[in-house]
């Protein structure tokens, strides 16, 4: 490290690399060196804002890991395919690495991540960014004290909201299980990996149901086109693009996301011309998306404790909700507030986590985007990998399990999952 802090690389200047890059700046633990981003509005915007000379403003990231080691640590943020081949790239180098979630898009190239950065011995964590949260620390710390007794059964509810859904999942580019990955797994990783971490442990066995039921051919309402901009339906249309994306100009947070993935151009001409040449004015109802629109996924543990996870289109974006039920009490939470009833006493009382940004990607998960990344660089200027426990070994873990889970939805079938050692 030199005195001016982490030097920090991105390979990936979209929305996730770009947040954590200002993150890591915004903690004034490290500095932005170099990036490495295939489209050059994006590579040069990224540039100008982190002070980065145009002989470090690579368009590739194998032309950043040719240059060797210009940096002490690197952000991974290549869409979710590309994840394998970089990330062993940079452990080679004996960078530390933040790598977004998903780990991989497959179970062979998160192995052959694992496998690297054991061997590198360089710092490795998932951005897992629910398990940094000032609510995730309040919830774990009250059930590790024993809050609410041995914990049974939890309830968990990832609203995605019909909008999101619609930007991100038909349109955007998690829409294609083929180009991407499965929604269980781009999406909601996040929640298997935070539930495994409530519990303490792995399930012993999964089963899930679910698919693509609404955002489908059959169900193009008659009269309708193959854009929003043509279409007589639009303006009745929940999943209009121009009501959307029109409706963020003038609001910044909103303008960084969902627009920005639209356009550079916030303006009512360049949200138009965006949606009239990509895929952001396409009718959902005739895109070439494949991913599930809902799905639920059961876990059994091998204690008896059991788990139910709901994900889903068709609701307003809001904060997770679970409920904890325990030998000794009950939670009732929001990513917010957690309600806690005492069976002993019957006391209810509730405690505010001090969540003050909203749940969205463009509101910083609920706090998750700006922790994980302090907890990374605080790792990497202190040598103690402890101190971001989404780590290589438990990502894995938490990965196998929507693996499965992807399995016995496809398959109709309740999958057996071995016991860690």
């Amino acid at each position: 490290m030199t005195v001016d802090g982490v030097r920090l690389v991105v390979a990936g200047a979209g929305v996730r690399g770009l947040v954590y890059a200002r993150c890591a700046v915004a903690t004034g633990r490290a500095r932005v060196v170099a990036v490495a981003e295939p489209d050059p509005g994006r590579r040069g915007r990224f540039a100008a804002e982190f002070g980065i000379p145009p002989e470090h403003a690579y368009t590739d990231w194998r032309d950043l890991a040719a240059a060797g080691r210009v940096g002490d640590a690197v952000v991974v943020a290549t869409q979710d395919q590309m994840h394998a081949d970089p990330t062993v790239a940079f452990a080679e180098l004996g960078y530390h690495i933040l790598l977004e979630k998903p780990m991989a898009t497959t179970e062979a190239d998160a192995l052959r991540i694992a496998a690297a950065v054991e061997k590198a011995g360089v710092i490795f964590a998932v951005c897992h960014v629910m398990r940094y949260t000032p609510y995730s620390a309040t919830l774990k710390g009250l059930l590790d004290g024993g809050a609410i007794g041995r914990l049974v059964s939890v309830q968990h509810l990832e609203p995605i909201g019909w909008w999101h859904y619609a930007h991100s999942f038909v349109r955007g580019n998690w829409s294609n299980s083929t180009t991407s990955a499965p929604l269980l797994l781009t999406k909601s990783c996040h929640d298997i990996d935070w539930l495994l971490y409530l519990f303490g442990a792995a399930p012993t066995r999964v089963s899930s149901f679910g698919g693509l039921s609404h955002f489908r051919p059959e169900h193009r309402p008659e009269g309708a086109t193959d854009t929003c901009l043509t279409c007589p339906v639009e303006p009745t249309c929940p999943y209009s693009a121009p009501r959307l994306y029109l409706s963020c100009l003038g609001d910044p947070s909103r303008e960084f996301w969902p627009l920005s993935p639209v356009t550079a151009d916030p303006t009512p001409e360049g949200v138009e011309a965006a949606l009239r040449t990509g895929p952001y004015g396409r009718c959902v109802y005739t895109s070439a998306n494949d991913v599930a629109d809902h799905q639920v996924v059961s876990m059994a543990f091998a204690d008896g404790a059991t788990c139910s996870f709901t994900l889903t289109a068709f609701t307003p974006q809001e904060g997770r909700r679970t409920r904890l039920f325990g030998t000794h009490g009950y939670i009732d939470g929001d990513n917010t507030l957690l309600h806690v009833t005492d069976f002993r006493t019957g006391e209810r009382r509730t405690i505010d986590t001090g969540a003050t940004a909203g749940a969205t990607a463009g509101d910083g998960h609920n706090g998750g985007d700006t922790a994980i990344t302090d907890a990374f660089l605080a790792a990497v200027a202190e040598g103690d990998p402890a101190l971001v426990p989404s780590d290589a070994t438990s990502s894995l873990l938490s990965h196998r399990v929507v693996w499965a889970a992807e399995r016995a939805r496809t398959t109709g079938t309740i999958v057996d999952l071995p016991v860690p050692s």
